[in-house]
């Protein structure tokens, strides 16, 4: 399973068996880093952990003091990730610098990466409405807008670890705060009114910035002598993938899915292979009629698709009616050889009254499905087919990127 939905599962868990734990969040990297901003980990105080925000280095060390650093709130941690010629801060020593209980420490681990990792620290209590955010997104498929504070100096008195939905603000000006109440609540105390003031300043601001296309954007906003730095985050939901066919071949396309956190459908119009039983990891599986169109464009809605029935009548129901919708999905690919395909089409165009409706279905058919990367059997075509999809799904051309980055070691050595 994904590092996301582990992390809401054991929220869940530790929430229900009132045990406490800690929220570890990649806000912001400099250089080479293994985790993007937005990776998380969450480490409870019964020793149980799940997430990553690294290549496994810094995780010895966070399991250890997430609760020591949290035990006066939220706070950012900054990681080195240079040579190990670099001097280490001590990091039991507290920097009040920002007047926020931030703890400001940089500690080099001497990887060799030469990066810095910006993480965020936070008891669950305090992450919970955010993590509850990102469970109703995965749950109504609608994407949300996050700002998280990362660092704000004393004039402003906002803590760190303070997130506001800008979605809400962009819709109807709307101030709504993921945040525990007893953080907003400390934060009104000081001074309400210019509180207020101050958050419709910033959210106004932060709204109007466009996330790049990797999801999230390091915003720092100036305003005289006061700075604040800003995480912005626009969650997705999980990527979808419907598979028309419940054959064996498809248990291991399904694993890989769900291995990266996709929602996976199964559908067959044989009952008798469409059992929870044969796809216990897939969240939906199910029976569905060859004339059941409407059934078949809800679950291919914003998908990817894999026909991969083994079977020409079942081909050429999905097929007929998804070529008809090219914009409806994000991907169509046809299992089975090229003269197969193209048979099914050719019978299809035949059946229309206009043929010419099919064209744009046709050029975003990908056929035979999956890239050929070798190797033999279910596993190996299950590779291939999840390779070709997630280039597709992110504009990526794999081919490119071979030839780019396919130096040998004679030539990098002689700086070519």
């Amino acid at each position: 399973m994904n590092q996301v939905a582990d992390i809401l599962k054991l929220a869940g868990e530790a929430q229900q068996q009132n045990i406490d734990a800690v929220l570890a969040t990649v806000v912001r990297t400099e250089g080479s880093a293994y985790r993007r901003p937005g990776a998380m980990m969450l480490i409870c105080a019964d020793g149980r952990s799940v997430g990553m925000i690294s290549g496994g280095c810094l995780e010895p060390h966070i399991i250890k003091r997430a609760f020591w650093l949290t035990r006066h709130g939220a706070n950012v941690q900054v990681y080195q990730t240079g040579s190990d010629e670099s001097d280490e801060a001590d990091d039991d020593s507290e920097s009040n610098g920002n007047g926020n209980g931030d703890l400001e420490n940089e500690l080099n681990f001497g990887l060799g990466c030469n990066g810095k990792v910006h993480v965020l620290f936070e008891r669950l209590t305090a992450a919970r409405p955010f993590l509850e955010v990102i469970r109703h997104v995965r749950r109504r498929q609608k994407p949300a807008t996050i700002a998280t504070l990362i660092r704000a100096n004393d004039q402003y008195h906002l803590p760190v670890g303070l997130r506001l939905d800008l979605a809400d603000y962009s819709a109807n000006e709307k101030i709504t705060f993921v945040s525990a109440d007893s953080m907003v609540n400390e934060a009104l105390m000081n001074d309400p009114n210019a509180f207020t003031y101050k958050i419709k300043k910033l959210v106004k601001t932060l709204s109007t910035h466009v996330v790049s296309n990797k999801n999230t954007e390091y915003v720092v906003l100036k305003n005289g002598d006061i700075t604040t730095e800003w995480l912005i985050q626009r969650l997705q939901p999980q990527h979808r993938l419907l598979v028309c066919g419940a054959g064996n071949d498809v248990m291991p396309l399904v694993t890989m899915a769900k291995l990266q956190d996709w929602h996976v459908s199964v559908i067959d119009s044989r009952a008798q292979y469409a059992t929870r039983m044969r796809f216990p990891e897939a969240d939906i599986v199910m029976p569905v009629a060859l004339d059941d169109n409407e059934k078949l464009l809800k679950l291919s809605r914003h998908a990817a698709v894999a026909l991969m029935s083994h079977s020409l009548t079942q081909d050429r129901a999905r097929l007929s009616l998804l070529l008809e919708h090219p914009t409806h999905y994000k991907y169509l690919g046809q299992l089975g050889p090229s003269y197969r395909t193209e048979r099914l089409v050719n019978e299809i165009r035949a059946a229309k009254d206009n043929p010419a409706s099919l064209s744009e279905g046709v050029k975003k058919l990908h056929y035979p499905i999956g890239y050929k990367l070798g190797g033999d059997g279910p596993e190996a075509l299950a590779l291939g087919i999840m390779a070709q999809i997630s280039a597709v799904m992110h504009e990526q051309n794999p081919a490119n990127d071979f030839l780019d980055n396919n130096r040998t070691i004679s030539e990098i050595l002689s700086g070519v």
